[in-house]
């Protein structure tokens, strides 16, 4: 995999040094130091105090790789799960997505990455989960790398502590090219439903509905189904408690053996367990009834869910039907491309002179980079391939640089008379289009 860089001596490193020093990167990868063998570090960590031992941190690609991934964090788009997004690296520009989104306490989150098969080797990509905090610094949820060996589709989730926001991070190594479909989708946060046989839909009354005029709120869901109805364990665990009481009648408590959460089954019409018994997902542990203060409603499990220092939580997050995984992206394959404000959708912060990259795509939405490297959400049908504003021909040298900014990664060193189009303008630079149909950005 070769990438030609034009890079101006003493300001940026030469491009074959760079890339041999990312060669050895693989062999460099873990932390060095005694400190280190003791801390948990992520791959991207790993990978980002590489870059420092390898002296690049300090170089052009180097130092803008770091605060992409940085950027990723305070810069992220808001999206709504399920959300089904595809992507591509630059290897010209290193860049990190970062997507934002609501959790409820108890979902799974699930995350998949498919990387697109290419004629190189595939990429190291690097996808950090992190929860959001007003005020705090992002909080570390779990992370993955891929496989630089092979391409194909990674899954990983994890489960939310909190209602709240998180973001996902997804970032490719250095110098790496190719193209990616994320997948982001909610599950519940049990493995099965405690009514055999019902689903979600059989929920009837939820948490924090009006109990006794008002004077208390509903702790749990109430399941209906037909009297006799076997009631299962949603995890494995032990019991806890098996008895009597004048609200929940016949009860069965349940510790989770995974996160020592306690799960309550309620009203039942009779108990098939005794305290200290082990159970498995989808054993059963009594019969719905309607014992308790439930004799006058129909047959039902009301289930609760209790946490250590918290007690009583939603038990919904736990519960609810997955969404469905999205479908394959259908579209036209913009990622790449530049494109324009159509002019009836031009505004100040958008003028139709303004070019914009097309960094991913879903279904009715582009997500873009404006030349200032800021990042948003835009209608498909709001914008139109960049066409050339004009033509001209280059009366001096010019340095074509990656981004309208001084310090760029420079990619090349067009000659006088080069014929160029101007595809858009930014803050006094131009994005020219030359020989081969190379791109880049230049002041001219």
């Amino acid at each position: 995999m070769i990438f030609s860089f034009f890079l101006t001596p003493g300001r940026r490193w030469a491009g074959g040094l760079l890339v041999g020093l990312l060669a050895g990167l693989a062999s460099c990868s873990k932390p060095q130091t005694l400190a280190a063998l003791f801390q948990k570090t992520t791959p991207h960590d790993d990978y980002s105090r590489a870059l420092d031992r390898a002296g690049l941190r300090e170089a052009a690609l180097g130092r803008q790789w770091q605060l992409a991934a940085g950027r990723a964090l305070q810069d992220s788009l808001v999206v709504t799960l399920p959300v089904l997004e595809t992507g591509y690296f630059r290897p010209e520009q290193p860049t990190a997505a970062g997507y934002r989104y609501a959790v409820r306490a108890g979902e799974l989150v699930h995350v998949r990455l498919t990387l697109a098969p290419g004629p190189v080797v595939a990429p190291r990509v690097f996808v950090d989960a992190f929860a959001l905090a007003p005020g705090r610094e992002p909080a570390l949820l779990k992370w993955a790398a891929t496989d630089t060996t092979t391409t194909g589709t990674y899954d990983f989730s994890y489960q939310a502590d909190d209602d709240g926001q998180h973001l996902l991070r997804v970032q490719a190594e250095l110098l790496a090219a190719g193209r990616y479909t994320l997948r982001l989708w909610r599950g519940p946060g049990l493995g099965l439903f405690p009514v055999k046989g019902r689903t979600d839909q059989a929920i009837g009354s939820f948490w924090g509905n009006a109990r006794d005029g008002g004077a208390r709120r509903h702790e749990g869901v109430d399941i209906f189904a037909p009297r006799g109805t076997p009631a299962v364990a949603a995890t494995a665990g032990y019991i806890t408690r098996v008895g009597e009481t004048k609200l929940g009648g016949r009860v069965v408590w349940l510790a989770d053996a995974a996160t020592g959460q306690h799960l309550y089954y309620a009203h039942l019409d009779k108990q098939l367990v005794q305290t200290g018994q082990r159970v498995q997902a989808g054993d059963t542990l009594g019969l719905v009834g309607n014992t308790g203060n439930a004799r006058t409603t129909p047959p039902h499990l009301h289930f609760g869910i209790y946490r250590a220092g918290r007690g009583a939580v939603d038990p919904w997050p736990f519960l609810h039907r997955a969404d469905a995984v999205p479908a394959a992206f259908t579209g036209p394959d913009r990622r790449g491309e530049w494109v324009r404000p159509r002019p009836a959708q031009a505004s100040r912060q958008l003028p139709a002179t303004l070019p914009l990259l097309v960094l991913g795509e879903r279904a009715g939405w582009l997500r873009v980079e404006l030349p200032d490297g800021r990042r948003r959400y835009v209608a498909s049908r709001s914008v139109a391939p960049a066409q050339p504003l004009r033509r001209l021909v280059l009366t001096a040298p010019h340095e074509i640089q990656a981004q309208p900014s001084a310090g760029a990664v420079a990619l090349a060193a067009w000659p006088l008379r080069t014929p160029v189009a101007v595809l858009g303008e930014s803050a006094g630079y131009k994005l020219l289009r030359g020989p081969g149909g190379q791109q880049g950005w230049a002041r001219i």
